[in-house]
């Protein structure tokens, strides 16, 4: 339990009638034992304890299992410093009590139990310590006053009045507890709720529950509320004598300040050290007029202040976060093209989009001389190189380099500062960031800005960063602390995000969106043999071996394939870094390494069995299984619709795979339109009466949704109803329409690579996604030829061929004949 006295408020059980019922507690003889420190008990009133002994956690814990056998006993320790007390260390007067609730705290070893104290009693002797404390206990009920004693009405209307003069006159004890005893009608609960809550030393509360008649125990009470009055009311004449001291410490105080303003009058005083190193400071600055009748103005009112004083050390941070601030500083923009296309290019594979766009403002500012820096939002999977890429474009214009991570991020007052009526105010984290880059024209980084709050008790910080992000307003940014305007129009902000769905849209609309997407695996190739693999070398100390180690494009490849699944190359670094730890720790061993040249023969020796495997195409044997192309985080993926059919009146669909609502919605559409063209198909349309459909799409614990898989799943019913064979190596995606119309979908670069090293040959797509096609690099294209349709029945041509399979299943639909029935009477 807290050694400290606690005063917070005890709250009391609310029972309207008699209290007899919780007073008079039926208990057995021997029963736990609760030791407290610096708490005494009253009867009747409800507590919260905080529990932290061993012994005392294994009472909480037995009493909270049982809610009918809760009761326990509960004493005050004589010393609170024993961890252990022994019987005779113990009061011998204390409360029977029932264990209410356990309140878990923050901390392990402690929990809060909230008891309702009930009869009083006595203890006897103590008959065990453990697991928890047991003692031989007695009743020991308080002498109640008749209900017509006139004599104990008067004395419980002058403790209300003496209690009230009491709160009234300390700050010790909190406001509300007024409010409650006035609410307090029952005389007994009332005693006993004021013994239990003023801040009493332990001796004087034992003293109190000692008292087995309640009129004795109200008389002594008062004896020591009124010292306890007369103390207040010496410590409040104490207080006001020395206020009257300080406040003639003050007039003191200002006659000297004039005394020195005199002086300066007169050229007898330059000022503090600290206002000379600022006067000249302001000097150096280039700051508009206003900013610079703001400062002045400001420091002017430091020599009002006494320097030992907190208002002095405010205003003499203000005034130094002032001059820290590079107003009108700039550094000299590099517009040379060439060289920051070279930069760019030289730390950064791929990227386009974002390069090409750097590279348009670089030229505009070099035509036009000045221009204010846009606000661009680079969003994109983790680990493709987002937030790098930052401090590629301030090498290639030659800027500052600042980055701020918003991730987490949920109080205002981070993004504007403090007001400086706040104790230890400072400027919000854009200023300080313009301050440590030294330029008002910095790259100015912001990390994760999908990851800012929204709405909390501290403000809405997304909120306010639409000041900084919105180039008509950034050009007088108001800082809370600073209380004047700064331009950051010159400042080029580079946002980043994972997620575009958790920015608020007013933000999003102040910013650039430009897509980074993942990476496929040629250009990851092409990343690690530039990038990773010579920065692992030097991280793992093999960039001196000579000859010089490298690892061949199959051994990536296989690394990239069967070792990552991630977007970026986060993982592909790791990896990369484990094998050449391998290889360190050979030379280390041997003194050489077995090779120089890591082939994908190696691969398994040094990272393993490999946790993944692409998917290969699988070929055209079986009806009803068709190959599509899905789009995931990590890239393109192949994936397998199959279709299976089974006899049933019903003619069910059943779809698995663990497929999301939109996907399933696909399949219908896809089942609606085969049944509404069957007779192009040449099948008896009574099929779908007489047998059940049941589409898969494999690796079920793996969730898959989206309509591009629509024209697949048409195709994989046909196929199913039809016994025909798909065309060899054929892969296909496309939204499908109720009509049958085939509709443009996304990732299309990622598909056609996955397509292309699964053994595809043969794409069809909406005729519409020809210009994603044709922004693909044509080395990615070579081998794979596309075929653009517009309808299901142009892909049902190309794809379905004359040719069925083996084995099909006879899926012809037979008339019942009629029974007839003889005349019995014939």
């Amino acid at each position: 339990m807290s050694k400290k006295q606690n005063t917070s408020i005890q709250m009391f059980a609310d029972f309207e009638g008699d209290i007899t019922a919780l007073l008079n507690t039926e208990a057995p003889e021997e029963i736990p034992v609760l030791a407290t420190r610096n708490m005494v008990l009253f009867p009747g009133v409800l507590v919260p304890i905080l529990i932290g002994r061993k012994a005392s956690m294994n009472l909480a814990k037995k009493l909270s299992k049982n809610s009918k056998d809760n009761i326990c006993a509960i004493f005050c320790q004589r010393n609170s410093d024993v961890d252990t007390p022994a019987g005779n260390e113990l009061y011998e007067y204390g409360v029977y009590a029932r264990l209410v609730r356990v309140i878990e705290m923050p901390t392990p070893d402690n929990v809060t139990a909230i008891f309702q104290s009930m009869g009083k009693c006595r203890l006897k002797t103590i008959t065990s310590v453990k697991p928890f404390y047991k003692g031989i206990v007695d009743p020991a009920p308080d002498e109640m006053p008749a209900d017509d004693d006139s004599e104990f009405k008067t004395l419980i209307d002058d403790l209300r009045s003496s209690t009230e003069e009491l709160i009234k006159s300390s700050d010790e004890i909190p406001d509300d507890i007024l409010m409650t005893i006035k609410n307090l009608t029952n005389p007994i609960m009332f005693t006993n709720f004021v013994c239990t809550n003023l801040p009493l030393s332990v001796k004087d509360k034992i003293k109190l529950l000692e008292y087995n008649n309640l009129k004795e125990r109200i008389i002594e009470l008062l004896k020591i509320e009124n010292r306890e009055i007369q103390l207040q009311q010496l410590k409040n004449q104490i207080h006001q004598k020395t206020r009257e001291d300080l406040d003639e410490q003050q007039k003191e105080y200002f006659l000297q300040q004039q005394m020195k303003n005199i002086k300066e009058e007169l050229g007898g005083n330059e000022g503090s050290p600290e206002k000379a190193e600022l006067q000249e400071k302001a000097k150096k600055m280039k700051w508009p007029e206003e900013i610079a009748k703001t400062f002045y103005k400001e420091l002017d009112k430091l020599d009002m202040f006494n320097p030992q004083s907190p208002e002095y050390s405010v205003q003499l941070n203000y005034l130094q976060q002032m001059t820290a601030l590079p107003w009108g500083h700039f550094t000299q923009d590099s517009l040379d093209l060439k060289r920051a296309k070279r930069v760019l290019d030289q730390d950064h594979y791929g990227m386009e989009k974002v390069k090409e766009r750097i590279l348009e403002y670089l030229a505009v500012l070099q035509l036009r001389g000045d221009l204010k820096s846009p606000i661009i939002c680079l969003y994109g999977p983790p680990g493709v190189g987002k937030t790098s890429l930052g401090k590629s474009i301030a090498s290639a214009m030659k800027r500052k380099y600042v980055r701020m991570s918003l991730g987490g991020l949920h109080d205002e007052s981070e993004i504007r500062g403090h007001r400086r009526t706040y104790v230890g105010a400072m400027p919000g984290r854009i200023i300080k960031s313009i301050q440590k880059a030294g330029s008002s024209n910095p790259v100015f980084i912001l990390d994760e800005i999908d990851k800012v709050t929204q709405n909390t008790i501290n403000g809405d910080p997304s909120s306010a960063l639409l000041e900084v992000l919105d180039p008509e307003q950034n050009s007088a940014f108001h800082d809370n602390f600073l209380d004047v305007d700064y331009d950051l129009s010159k400042t080029l902000f580079i946002a980043t995000a994972n997620d575009l769905n958790t920015i608020p849209r007013p933000l999003l609309d102040r910013m650039e969106i430009i897509e980074v997407s993942g990476y496929i695996t040629e250009e990851k190739i092409e990343i690690a043999k530039r990038h990773l693999v010579p920065r692992e070398l030097a991280n793992t100390g093999l960039d001196k071996n000579d000859p010089k180690l490298k690892f061949t494009k199959q051994a990536l490849e296989k690394i990239i394939e069967q070792y990552t699944r991630e977007s970026g190359v986060r993982q592909l670094e790791k990896q990369i870094n484990k094998a050449l730890r391998k290889l360190a720790f050979r030379k280390a061993l041997e003194g050489e390494l077995p090779a120089t040249t890591i082939n994908p023969s190696e691969i398994e020796g040094l990272l393993g069995k490999p946790p993944f495997y692409r998917d290969i195409y699988q070929g055209n044997d079986y009806a009803g299984v068709v190959t599509g192309l899905a789009w995931t985080s990590v890239g393109g993926e192949i994936l397998f619709i199959e279709t299976s059919l089974s006899k049933g009146k019903a003619g069910k669909l059943t779809l698995t795979g663990n497929l999301g609502d939109v996907m399933k919605e696909s399949a219908i559409i896809a089942l609606q339109y085969v049944k509404a063209h069957s007779e192009t198909l040449n099948v008896d349309s009574r099929i779908f009466d007489n047998w059940n459909i049941h589409i898969h799409v494999p690796e079920g614990a793996t969730p898959k949704d989206g309509p591009s898989a629509g024209i697949t799943i048409a195709t994989s019913i046909a196929s199913a109803i039809t016994q025909r064979k798909v065309r060899k190596n054929t892969a296909m995606t496309g939204e499908i329409t109720l009509r049958g119309k085939v509709l443009p979908v996304g990732g299309i670069k990622e598909k056609i690579l996955a397509a292309k090293r699964a053994g595809i040959t043969d794409i069809l797509m909406c005729r519409d996604n020809r210009k994603d096609i044709e922004e693909i690099p044509e080395k990615y294209r070579t081998g794979v030829e596309f075929h653009y349709v517009e309808n299901v029945q142009d892909v049902w041509n190309f794809a379905l061929t004359d040719e069925i399979v083996d084995h099909p299943v006879d899926l012809t639909v037979r008339e019942t004949p009629e029974l007839k029935v003889d005349n019995p009477g014939a």
